[in-house]
């Protein structure tokens, strides 16, 4: 009897951890195998919450939009390759409206009250597409990571209106704006966000117009990422909306040798060797990076460069301290704001600022 108390018990536990979403993994997900010559929208289109596309190793011609909580989109590695179609969507289709017409390759795209969730996207690599390779919208714990964005016209990753994402270990190189572009929104000026701790840790962003921009966003960390050959390393900007753009953290970075030229364009001028720009923000903490390298004769040149914004904001509260400086012009470390602005700057290791005294 006691025997079958124990049984009966046992089974009963099982059922609760069933109803409380504990199935055996087998159960809960699966695993939709893609290979080349077939469509991964037709195996994301198929899969559920929980599931894998794995895409083995070959060319695929196509975009892909995400719409399903809790996908994970794998590649095997850089020999996974998503290019353009050969030939556009037809109009109407879900491809046509979610990607191909804006020129995108992967497209992760929740709702403004109702974001995706959990999705991952990771080993593969994106190239050639007149937009952007990876574009996010309305997303919470997006991960990026390990994908190659290379080559394609606007930005190899971004995300707007977002919270909680992680790029991690991604390579985004040659592209012809942002090579990793985090923003609120593009589509109107208000005030920053909070990102509610995003995450861009161990990415190489190299030969783009800007390896990194944020753009009027608030709580975050870049730490441990290289950001070579571009023309602008790094830039934040905010401007006159509240809150401003800022509170974020910035270690542990390699930044160097960024002497790109990028000519001006209908908002900004010229750019190059800028190492990190703060352009409108409050509350950075730049600490413990190595920024080397940077030279030129724009007005963002420069190892660490406090620039107000186009419409006049300053940089408030921002600390720059111990972080590694050389080689860079006109200056290591460079304040155009007012002389009292509440900026710190402390323990660099810094031969030359503008104004004199910085280091």
């Amino acid at each position: 009897m006691k025997r079958n108390h124990v049984r009966y018990a046992a089974f009963v536990a099982v059922l609760l951890g069933a109803g409380s979403g504990a199935f055996p993994a087998s159960a809960a997900s699966r695993t939709l195998t893609v290979h080349p010559g077939e469509s991964i929208q037709k195996a994301v289109d198929a899969a559920r919450s929980g599931d894998t596309v794995l895409v083995q190793a070959g060319t695929y011609h196509e975009s892909v939009t995400v719409k399903t909580s809790g996908l994970t989109l794998r590649g095997v590695g850089p020999r996974t390759v998503i290019v353009p179609p050969e030939k556009k969507a037809a109009p109407g289709s879900r491809a046509a409206v979610g990607c191909v017409e804006g020129g995108k390759g992967i497209c992760v795209v929740g709702l403004r009250d109702k974001p995706v969730e959990d999705v991952t996207v990771s080993d593969l690599k994106l190239t050639g597409f007149s937009g952007v390779g990876l574009w996010s919208l309305a997303t919470d714990r997006l991960t990026v990571q390990r994908v190659s964005a290379e080559k394609n016209g606007k930005w190899g990753i971004s995300q707007e209106h977002s919270t909680r994402g992680v790029f991690r270990n991604n390579v985004a190189r040659d592209n012809g704006d942002a090579g990793l572009y985090l923003a609120n929104t593009t589509m109107s000026e208000t005030g920053a966000t909070d990102s509610r701790g995003l995450v861009v840790e161990g990415n190489d962003l190299e030969g783009n117009r800007n390896g990194l921009t944020v753009l009027r966003l608030r709580n975050l960390t870049v730490q441990r990422n290289h950001l070579v050959g571009n023309c602008t390393g790094m830039i934040v900007i905010g401007d006159e909306n509240k809150p401003r753009a800022g509170a974020l953290t910035v270690r542990e970075n390699h930044v160097l040798r960024n002497n790109k030229y990028c000519a001006k364009t209908a908002r900004l001028p010229f750019v190059q060797g800028a190492g990190i720009v703060l352009s409108g923000a409050e509350s950075v903490s730049l600490t413990h990076n190595v920024i080397a390298g940077n030279s030129g004769a724009s007005t963002f040149s420069g190892g660490v460069v406090l620039f107000k914004s186009m419409v006049g904001a300053g940089n408030e509260k921002n600390r720059v301290d111990a972080n590694w400086f050389a080689g860079n012009a006109p200056a290591d470390l460079v304040n155009q704001n007012a002389s009292k602005d509440g900026n710190l700057f402390r323990g660099n290791f810094c031969q030359v600022s503008i104004p004199a005294g910085l280091c």
